[in-house]
């Protein structure tokens, strides 16, 4: 299928702009390894007009035109841009799914949670202007207190990869929801449709400056992006390596940061349940955006008692997964997203094996693809906890497997870990889940299922998985800042110095 790329260039202030230095990076389609188009490399010298033009968006018009205007006003755009979204999926999911290697029908459904979650924090937005002036109760008579919710001011929002345009939103939304104006810089391997959302921004005519979009690399746009003495917050959606050097630059200017970062998630399958609906939960906990994900439930654990007949029904439910070109019908797993990516998800296999793993099930390139960055769903058994591939987030379709005999012992090894972002827990018996669900050490617990997400509910981990939430109202609280006001109110004078003496 032909896909064209538009040509774009950065967006900054309202407009299409060329980089300082002229520079692009190639773009490679993941499914042939074929260069489809290629997009603009940001420089230091670019994050400086961005930056300019977001503050200046910011306190333009004494703020009026966008921080201090109202939450309604904010979010007719907001909605316009879901509209726009909406009208132009067909295009913008084919778009997603050339670039970043998902399967068309995931990509298509981004695109529905894009829409619906600017539609979301638009209904927010409108929320915000009734909150404002909340009044504090005081213990003295004498004083009234209330509190406004501020814009925090310019925001940089570093985005990840795998779910291209509907990460970005995830900030995007609610940072402009909350008045803030933001510079967005999407990761190098997919940033085309990120880009497509600069035409977005601009068809609806959001003032000049509110969003602007940079692409490049992290080294060379994300990194002076986020140590700009002019930017207010970062929020970072990526790995922990990454994000612990940005709080590290952040720290110098005392700068607030939110970060979503790495997983290592747990899945904890009872003995009391259906087989098969526990197997397809399972698969679609690990290998869903192509095993991609930083929630990925890819340790699975699960009771002794089962494991065999579980297994082999995994196995079995593995070999159905249509392993193909993003665009065939029927896609469950395409391509990993660059070259680097499908080496080292190999190499993570190959380590596993040379410790003493056993591949149960894939492990390789599919036999029928002999282009693209495929590899196949895989299963690894024999696993110790001190093995890299039980320790390390792989970010690739690979589930490895530990049995357990208790309770105790399964919520021991769910626990296992540095990270902490999601976990899920599989069984018929209520009350056993509920127990389960509270002693899991992480931000997201999913019962009897593996990965929903609705921009409603919170998201967000614990330890090296980051801290901070996004989505919900804690999405929006991310960018705002509480300022408390009190006045005097008593007609009597304050009385705690003597005055001075009447002449």
């Amino acid at each position: 299928m032909a896909i064209h790329l538009p040509n774009r260039q950065l967006f900054i202030d309202g407009e299409w702009r060329e980089t300082v230095l002229k520079k692009r990076i190639p773009v490679i389609n993941p499914a042939t390894e074929q260069i489809i188009g290629d997009i603009p490399a940001a420089t230091a010298e670019d994050v400086e007009i961005a930056v300019e033009a977001a503050k200046k968006a910011f306190s333009r018009n004494k703020g009026k035109d966008w921080s201090s205007a109202s939450g309604a006003y904010r979010a007719k755009y907001l909605r316009a841009i879901a509209a726009k979204i909406t009208e132009r999926k067909s295009e913008l999911g084919k778009l997603e799914a050339i670039d970043s290697g998902k399967p068309l029908d995931e990509a298509l459904w981004d695109m529905d949670d894009v829409a619906g979650c600017f539609e979301y924090y638009a209904d927010l937005a409108e929320g915000l202007d009734t909150k404002q002036k909340a009044p504090v109760s005081l213990p003295m008579e004498t004083f009234k207190s209330f509190v406004l919710k501020e814009p925090l001011g310019v925001v940089a929002l570093i985005t990840p990869w795998n779910y291209p345009l509907l990460l970005a939103t995830w900030k995007v939304a609610p940072a402009l929801a909350a008045g803030c104006t933001a510079i967005l810089k999407p990761s190098e391997l997919a940033s085309v449709t990120c880009l497509e959302l600069g035409e977005v921004c601009r068809e609806v005519g959001l003032p000049p400056g509110v969003l602007n979009i940079l692409t490049g690399l992290g080294t060379e746009a994300g990194a002076p992006l986020a140590s700009h003495p002019h930017v207010d917050k970062v929020a970072f959606t990526g790995s922990t390596a990454t994000g612990s050097r940005i709080m590290a630059s952040a720290a110098q200017m005392v700068k607030p940061v939110s970060m979503e970062l790495g997983g290592k998630s747990p899945i904890i399958v009872f003995e009391d349940v259906d087989l098969d609906k526990a197997a397809e939960w399972t698969l679609f906990g690990c290998f869903w955006t192509n095993g991609q994900i930083c929630s990925a439930t890819s340790r699975l654990l699960v009771h002794e008692s089962i494991a065999s007949e579980f297994l082999d029904r995994l196995v079995k439910w593995t070999k159905k997964i249509k392993i193909s070109d993003p665009f065939e019908e029927g896609c469950r797993l395409g391509p990993l997203v660059s070259g680097e990516q499908y080496d080292k998800i190999l190499k993570f296999i190959a380590t596993a094996k040379s410790e003493g793993a056993t591949i149960l099930s894939g492990g390789d390139r599919p036999k029928h693809l002999n282009k693209g960055f495929f590899v196949e769903p895989t299963i690894i058994i024999d696993v110790t906890t001190s093995m890299q591939i039980w320790r390390e987030e792989v970010f690739g379709p690979v589930l490895c497997v530990k049995t357990f005999s208790t309770e105790d012992e399964a919520i021991d090894l769910a626990n296992d870990t540095h990270y902490g972002l999601g976990a899920a827990v599989i069984s018929n018996d209520p009350e056993r889940c509920d127990r389960v669900a509270k002693a899991f050490r992480a931000g997201i617990v999913w019962i009897n299922c593996s990965q929903p997400c609705f921009c409603q509910a919170p998201w967000g981990g614990i330890k090296r998985s980051g801290f901070g939430r996004e989505l919900g109202e804690w999405g929006l609280e991310n960018y705002l800042s509480v300022k408390q006001v009190t006045q005097y109110i008593s007609e009597e004078p304050w009385g705690w110095y003597k005055p001075p003496s009447k002449l």
